[in-house]
């Protein structure tokens, strides 16, 4: 399965760092298949871990290479109130345990052994449900997680207190934790007790400190997107691969350089 590609900018630029902005790999990831001897220029295979493509030149990744990373696990998971996101403490269940193939949804994906490693992209809380991206793929990551990220999260969120027009107020901007500022949020009204929130960050159980802060409680927060990607229908306890079509727009929303040519 090689990958292949011409440069087409005017400006050389190093290999590791165009291979990242291409949403190809993380730079850490380029820089060992550099090693590896799986990169080459026109044929000719790159040893220096500084070399630059030119306008015009041809990257190939080896086999070997390109099935490595497409190999990568990306896992979309509908978490249930009981499971932590990553590493638990004593006591305390994992969400990787759900990556199953008997809770698999759909078929293709790869089920993850007991030695892949999966970060969440976004932690859920213990007491928290709903969508959880698990994934292996540190561009994608980056893009979700990282500190220049747009990618913004949707909740459901049902509170115990009165809902004001000053609380909703408090709660879109003017709010502090842990000394900082909060960047502004969207927060709406649904219906009932459930209010809608929209973050672009994710503080430690941010929207329970945020609600305790005006005087709500939270009694069940679900979180239904995360950028381009929609809980959708996905049974609570199962979980569907990532498609190479959501990855990239889900890269896109990051505001990170990406092109959607695929591995072929």
């Amino acid at each position: 399965m090689t990958w292949t590609r011409t440069y087409e900018e005017d400006e050389p630029q190093r290999v590791n760092r165009w291979l990242a902005q291409s949403g190809v790999c993380s730079r850490r990831e380029a820089e060992g298949l550099i090693e590896a001897g799986l990169v080459s220029i026109d044929g000719e295979v790159v040893a220096d871990l500084g070399r630059k493509i030119s306008r015009g030149q041809c990257l190939t990744l080896a086999d070997r290479a390109s099935n490595a990373l497409a190999s990568q696990i990306t896992a979309i998971i509908n978490k249930p109130v009981g499971f932590v996101s990553a590493q638990p403490e004593p006591g305390q269940t994992p969400a990787a345990r759900l990556l199953t193939r008997k809770t698999l949804v759909g078929g293709g994906a790869q089920i993850p052994t007991p030695t892949t490693s999966l970060a969440p992209l976004g932690r859920l809380d213990l007491d928290s449900r709903g969508l959880l991206i698990l994934s292996e793929d540190g561009v994608l990551a980056k893009a979700v997680i990282g500190p220049e990220s747009l990618v913004d999260k949707e909740y459901q969120v049902r509170v115990e207190g009165r809902i004001t027009s000053e609380r909703l107020n408090l709660l879109r901007h003017g709010l502090q934790l842990d000394g900082r500022v909060l960047k502004p949020a969207k927060v709406s009204f649904l219906s009932d007790q459930t209010l809608k929130f929209v973050l672009v960050e994710g503080r430690n159980r941010q929207i329970r400190r945020m609600c305790e802060l005006v005087g709500l409680r939270v009694i069940d927060l679900l979180r239904v997107r995360i950028g381009p990607i929609f809980l959708g229908d996905l049974p609570e306890g199962r979980w569907r691969g990532m498609t190479d079509e959501e990855r990239v727009s889900l890269i896109a929303a990051a505001g990170t350089q990406v092109s959607s040519t695929k591995m072929t």
